[in-house]
């Protein structure tokens, strides 16, 4: 599961970085996001890929909010696969968070690229209607194997998505599953970093530059 992840970036860098021309609110850095908060995502709309903000976590009728979908939900849900055939996104990061275990203390750790640079991972968008049928916004991240890196937290990870993949995941013209499963594997590419930084990253209102510097081991302990 990936329950936190930062995008740190200004917005020209991931107008170039992911193709964006046209951003539909108003961009801030965000270096803390967490489940049911309001997050960036691309989508090919109209003939242009946008930028807009949805709300991180479905709300589907079976069960809490579903924050990431693993890809044998995709395989195995009907509304998953369907999605995956009209509704794809991307999902722009540039670092996960995680907990580490150090004995009976545990620390946050965030997850990079060697280079800190951005990437995208693969997502689904869906507009659900609350109880006054108000539309809401939603996505999910869609989950992969983990890599070597990762593998030290959780045995999935957010499918990080290559400049061909992005270019096939917004492709309109792509609609069949079995077309696109292949690009959603573990990213092994190259080692990511990982570092230790402050535990106030465990808060989800706490967002801002703290939560991606790093920091001493020591400090960033939390006590049993």
């Amino acid at each position: 599961m990936c329950r936190r992840y930062s995008l740190a970036a200004d917005l020209d860098e991931v107008r170039d970085h992911f193709g964006v021309q046209r951003v539909m609110y108003y961009y801030k850095n965000r270096y803390n996001i967490s489940p049911t908060q309001h997050a960036p995502l691309i989508l090919y709309e109209d003939g242009e890929r946008i930028m807009d903000e949805y709300r991180w976590g479905f709300i589907p009728f079976w069960g809490k909010d579903a924050v990431n979908a693993d890809l044998m939900s995709v395989h195995n849900n009907v509304t998953y696969r369907r999605m995956v055939e009209t509704k794809r996104c991307i999902i722009p990061c540039n670092g996960f968070f995680y907990w580490r275990q150090d004995g009976k203390r545990k620390y946050a750790v965030r997850v990079v690229m060697p280079d800190r640079s951005m990437f995208g991972v693969a997502g689904l968008y869906e507009i659900w209607k609350d109880t006054n049928k108000v539309p809401l916004r939603t996505c999910t991240m869609l989950m992969s194997n983990a890599n070597l890196t990762i593998r030290e937290f959780d045995t999935r990870m957010p499918a990080i998505l290559t400049k061909e993949a992005m270019d096939a995941w917004l492709d309109p013209g792509i609609t069949e599953v079995h077309q696109l499963l292949p690009y959603l594997t573990s990213h092994r590419d190259t080692p990511m970093e990982v570092y230790p930084v402050s535990s106030l990253v465990g808060n989800d209102n706490h967002d801002s530059m703290d939560c991606v510097k790093e920091v001493d081991m020591r400090m960033a302990m939390i006590k049993p």
